[in-house]
């Protein structure tokens, strides 16, 4: 798909940018990355990795908040992976507007500059924290989700398309407990802080969630949202996942924090279905407004799911093992 395109990610400096950039180097050939950031300093670190002299990348600065800076940045782009947004659960608690103005109005600038410079498709990362949303984070990448799949309704003749793409803690990305984990380790702290001993997470690595976006694109027909089968641990499991001599203090949750996440409400379960591509199990979320008719056509094979089904953290039927995620973190996904 990528091969001879130019692909761009916002966000591009961040964990999964900086993967996603390495996949598609390393399995397209593809006319131009770029890179777009507001991070100089991580583009300089990135442009060590992946110099401009050996890849046909380009680092890019700007804010999705500056809309004429990505109608510049979107110019003769193909592909577009959104990726940058503020995440930092209590800092958005704290700095409402801040984060509204990157992860909401950011979301409206994307869509504006995709369809007005002729972007084929565009795929932007959302989390479980979207669905039924307790903190102010969740709740922005909730409305981000709206504007995407509402964007797909109003391109008019355009060719644009735009999908979601929705899923639970990545392994060692900075919005994940692993790496405050393993830094507590490290400086000789045994004893870790867990907010509830209830506490359960859905949990999937790097590479994953790139090989998932990636696969996304493929599916894309514009309007979906796209939502992995990814096992469940208890946070609990994780502490003894990071070292065997590892305790754990159980400290009280905090504002804006679940016992448990969600990745399908019930509510969402009534347009929603299984999927299977290459192998690979997924779940799809339709608009209630385009459900039949895409189900009827580019779905046709799929399953829908039994009404009322949730898919949660708690209920989920696969959970990882505490061999299994120590096998993970000793595979380097730190």
């Amino acid at each position: 798909m990528f091969d001879g395109k130019v692909v761009l990610i916002t966000g591009g400096t961040g964990s999964f940018g900086r993967k996603f950039a390495a996949y598609v180097f390393n399995n397209y050939k593809v006319k131009k990355l770029i890179v777009f950031s507001r991070d100089e300093f991580k583009q300089h670190e990135m442009s060590i990795a992946l110099p401009p002299t050996q890849y046909p990348v380009r680092y890019f600065l700007g804010d999705v908040r500056d809309r004429e800076r990505l109608y510049r940045a979107f110019n003769g782009v193909d592909y577009v992976v959104h990726a940058a947004a503020l995440k930092h659960v209590m800092a958005a608690e704290y700095n409402p507007f801040e984060v509204v103005k990157t992860n909401i109005i950011g979301a409206q600038n994307i869509v504006e500059a995709a369809i007005d410079n002729g972007v084929k498709k565009v795929i932007a990362l959302s989390t479980d924290k979207a669905v039924s949303p307790v903190n102010l984070y969740g709740a922005t990448k909730l409305a981000m989700e709206k504007i995407f799949i509402a964007a797909s309704s109003y391109v008019g003749t355009k060719e644009t398309r735009f999908s979601v793409v929705r899923y639970g803690n990545v392994v060692g990305s900075r919005g994940s407990v692993i790496p405050i984990f393993m830094d507590m380790y490290n400086s000789g702290i045994k004893e870790l802080t867990v907010t509830d001993e209830r506490m359960t997470r859905f949990w999937m690595t790097l590479d994953e969630s790139v090989r998932f976006v990636n696969d996304s694109f493929y599916l894309s027909t514009g309007g979906e949202v796209f939502v992995p089968k990814i096992p469940s641990m208890k946070l609990v499991d994780l502490v003894s996942a990071i070292a065997d001599d590892c305790t754990y203090r159980v400290i009280g949750v905090r504002p804006g924090e679940k016992i448990h996440e969600t990745l399908i409400s019930g509510d969402e379960s009534r347009t929603a279905f299984e999927y299977n591509y290459n192998g690979r199990e997924l779940f799809v979320l339709l608009s209630q407004l385009t459900f039949e008719s895409k189900l009827a056509s580019k779905y046709k094979n799929s399953r829908r799911l039994p009404e009322e089904f949730t898919f949660r953290s708690d209920k989920n039927t696969h959970w990882l093992t505490i061999d299994e995620m120590k096998d993970t973190l000793r595979k380097g996904f730190l």
